[in-house]
């Protein structure tokens, strides 16, 4: 007899916590990624505070697209899934979620995301269909492409100029930059991902950033974090240079040496921890930002 947790609930909790299991609802963190540069970019745009309108659309139409992503990257992934220790369980690749099931939950969210996007300006909506098409495309870059975590830049970043086009009705070179700095911290945090994964990737066949880079990992890691942040210096500090901004700068700084301690041994554990503490660092971004324009 099955004593799990899930299998003692009624039929519907169980499949609602199912669901919840295949969005990663309980693992914020990864739309926090998303998250916390899209809110900076708003703030940017709108040189200040963006109003709560285009706030609650970008914040529940980040919460919804990620989970829509789980859902295609686990129906892409979910041979491959089985091979990994720490992906095994995962509700398609264990079987307890169709395939067909969880297509249609993923179309669900991103319906419902498009509906929030529907409320913004035709830029907006214009750009949101690259930004989903970049998006389904990455599970199936780690197939062919060597640093499959730029494409997933991409589409973590879209975000960027979407916010820029939904209050200015325009994406400045500016937003484009930003999401060129967006992809470096991807890079930076997913390549830590990925060497969670190294041993289990190069078994099946997966290719990944931590497999190209090789013995040049950590080095490459610390380099990304670093293009990323003085890519956003530079970009940032014209407009709203200050304590406030240097004081967030100096601690993005600090989280970087931290993670470096993080990951310097390679192990699993230390890897993962530091991908999962990643949204502290867009957090403090965040709030350089909106604290500079706070103040001023």
């Amino acid at each position: 007899m099955n004593h799990s947790p899930v299998a003692a609930l009624p039929a519907w909790r169980a499949k609602l916590a199912l669901y919840l299991d295949l969005i990663r609802w309980n693992r914020p963190a990864g739309w926090l990624l998303l998250l916390w540069p899209t809110l900076s970019a708003l703030w940017l745009a709108a040189g200040g505070w963006p109003g709560w309108q285009l706030l609650l659309v970008f914040t529940l139409g980040t919460i919804l697209m990620r989970s829509a992503g789980c859902c295609i990257n686990d129906v892409a992934d979910r041979d491959f899934d089985r091979h990994v220790k720490r992906t095994a369980q995962r509700p398609i690749t264990s079987g307890r979620i169709s395939t067909r099931e969880a297509l249609l939950v993923g179309a669900g969210l991103a319906l419902l995301a498009f509906g929030l996007v529907l409320t913004t300006n035709a830029i907006t909506i214009a750009l949101s269909v690259p930004a989903l098409l970049v998006a389904m495309l990455y599970p199936y870059a780690k197939r062919h492409i060597a640093m499959p975590q730029a494409v997933l830049g991409v589409a973590f970043g879209f975000g960027i100029p979407m916010a820029y086009a939904a209050i200015q009705g325009q994406v400045p070179w500016q937003a484009w930059a930003l999401l060129l700095g967006k992809l470096f911290w991807v890079l930076a945090y997913d390549t830590e991902y990925a060497m969670v994964d190294r041993d289990d990737d190069l078994r099946i066949g997966m290719k990944t950033s931590a497999i190209t880079l090789g013995r040049w990992d950590v080095a490459a890691v610390m380099a990304f974090y670093l293009l990323h942040l003085g890519l956003w210096a530079w970009l940032l500090w014209p407009w709203i240079g200050g304590p406030v901004l240097g004081l967030a700068f100096a601690a993005a700084l600090a989280q970087v040496v931290w993670h470096y301690g993080m990951i310097r041994e390679r192990t699993r554990e230390g890897c993962f921890r530091a991908f999962r503490l990643n949204h502290w660092l867009g957090l403090t971004l965040f709030l350089g930002v909106a604290g500079s324009y706070a103040l001023n």
